[in-house]
């Protein structure tokens, strides 16, 4: 279909660093001319916003539901890191997503995820190991190869990851990190394997360091990790080697904004306007070698039309020289599409989650509000007919990982900090093997959780006694194909009648999710038992 139109305005030229009145040509969905000129319009226009690193399925949405929201609030890209679905589906799973992509006119840029699963000591439902990553690497839709969480195999030069890594170079492919803490020789070692950026960084003199070892910095706001506060001062000297991301993004959510939000938090905060243009719109473009317009003479038409430059409210968004947003509203179809699952155990008793009492104080998993990291913590256990249950008034509560690839019983620990007065919830996100994890007031409770969550084949629950509400996520147990702002009300729901139960973290599903994710310290469960992330081992419970 041919897009030939004239649009008019204040033109926004961040690679040229200016801002004039013209007008825009567009022939066949590419800018054929850029003409200056004084034009009676107060509207601006400049180049749509890029995700740097995102994961979809974090959104529970397919990814061309995803776009139906993202579009709306001026983004064009995304580089996505399909992790989690390969962890439960492999190379099939990286393909689904490829494929349902191409749907929308919202352009996907997927990586060969390198780490899955992402350690041994959990149970995942696929392996990519250097020959699968070769395959995804050979096409033509992989732009990268994903996040490098197995910082120590890199380190230690572990020969798997060295061939990954080869093949990444071979294929002439940038290759993401994921190294969390990681300073000095270590972090020097880690840039000259070849990793070109990190979304993970913990402080400002950490990331610092890696851009003086030749690393980008992404900056991140997501719904669990706000890093933003704390990278921010980055910005105004080494703007060049920032950019924004996401990374993991609950519908509801996205439904209140994406990039266009982390933009204006950073003009308020002060940021130069060409600066943080230059972080969200320019850099993932020019690092990672995006087919995405920058408002430059035939360029693909990719572009957004403003209000302003300090409220950044998106009036209309172009991919291709098509409208696909206007005022807030999508102009993207909603499409049904099948599903694609693999989910194998049987629903649970209520014994399978008694912890048998012993001697010594308990190690206690602590979350913390807005952080995947957590702390390993000591405390006297509560023990009732010889078994150590949830401490309510304590905040402990008893917290559980189901295999959910073979039928096999639940490991079980505490944590602190969830909040929960009385129920249960539970979920079947559980990065990064996406296991069903859940945290209860009761073993009742949580076994009734976990129960509800086979019987839908994956999803997002809250139960107590005599209730229970869900969210089906029936593609690969972490997505839906139904529409994005329906399934961003269920899922508003359930975050609000958790919340009402108790819970006071500002997205305890999200937060949950990580409670599983081993590569990040300090204290996490999988279904295969309680593992220090410092020491990279399996741990007892008791002290």
């Amino acid at each position: 279909m041919s897009y030939n139109f004239i649009v008019s305005g204040n033109i926004v030229d961040v690679l040229n660093n200016r801002i004039f009145s013209g007008k825009i040509h567009v022939k066949n969905g590419r800018i054929r001319q850029i003409l200056q000129e004084d034009v009676d319009s107060d509207v601006y226009i400049l180049p749509g916003f890029i995700d740097s690193h995102v994961h979809i399925e974090s959104s529970m949405l397919i990814p061309s539901e995803f776009a139906r929201i993202a579009v709306t609030h001026g983004t064009v890209a995304v580089v996505a890191d399909p992790h989690e679905i390969a962890n439960v589906l492999g190379v099939n799973g990286v393909k689904y997503m490829i494929e349902n992509g191409k749907n929308s006119p919202l352009k996907f840029y997927f990586s060969a995820p390198s780490c899955v699963p992402a350690t041994t000591f959990e149970t995942s439902g696929a392996v990519l190991g250097v020959k699968e990553i070769e395959q995804l690497l050979k096409m033509d839709e992989i732009k990268y190869l994903g996040e490098f969480m197995n910082y120590p195999g890199v380190l230690n030069e572990d020969s798997e990851v060295v061939e990954k890594l080869k093949v990444a170079k071979k294929y002439s492919k940038k290759i993401d990190g994921h190294a969390p803490g990681l300073r000095g020789e270590d972090a020097r070692k880690y840039a000259e394997a070849g990793i070109s950026t990190d979304h993970e960084c913990t402080t400002y003199e950490e990331a610092l360091e890696k851009i003086n070892f030749g690393m980008k910095i992404q900056i991140r706001e997501g719904s669990a990790c706000k890093d933003f506060d704390t990278l921010f001062p980055l910005t105004e000297e080494h703007f060049n080697n920032c950019l924004f991301c996401c990374d993991d993004l609950h519908p509801d959510d996205l439904i209140k904004g994406h990039l266009n939000t982390i933009v204006k938090k950073a003009l308020d905060s002060g940021l130069e306007i060409m600066k943080a243009l230059k972080i969200a719109c320019v850099n993932p473009v020019q690092h990672y070698g995006l087919d995405v317009g920058l408002l430059q003479v035939n360029d693909p038409a990719d572009f957004i039309i403003v209000d302003n430059l300090s409220d950044f409210t998106v009036l209309k968004t172009y991919v291709d020289g098509k409208l696909i947003a206007e005022n807030g509203k999508t102009k993207i179809p909603y499409r049904r599409v099948d599903s694609i699952n693999h989910f194998q155990t049987q629903e649970k008793r209520v014994e399978d989650f008694a912890v048998p009492a012993e001697k010594g104080r308990i190690k206690v998993i602590q979350a913390t509000d807005g952080q995947v990291v957590t702390k390993c913590v000591h405390h006297s256990p509560e023990i009732k007919n010889e078994n150590v249950v949830s401490n309510l008034k304590r905040d402990i509560l008893k917290i559980a990982v189901a295999n959910r690839y073979a039928d096999a019983k639940p490991a079980t620990g505490f944590i602190q900090n969830f909040g929960l007065k009385k129920g249960a919830i539970a979920s079947s996100v559980a990065h990064d093997s996406h296991n069903i994890i859940a945290v209860g007031t009761s073993d009742y409770e949580l076994c009734k959780a976990v129960n509800v969550i086979i019987k839908n084949q994956g999803g997002l629950c809250v139960v107590a006694e005599e209730f229970e509400e869900v969210l089906p996520l029936p593609i690969a147990g972490i997505m839906t194909s139904e529409n994005s702002y329906e399934v961003a009300d269920k899922y508003a729901k359930l975050d609000k009648l958790a919340k009402s139960f108790g819970s006071t973290l500002s997205a305890p599903f999200m937060t949950l999710s990580f409670m599983a994710l081993l590569v990040i310290p300090e204290l996490k469960l999988s279904d295969k038992g309680l593992f220090d992330g410092n020491n990279f081992t399996f741990v007892s419970l008791f002290e």
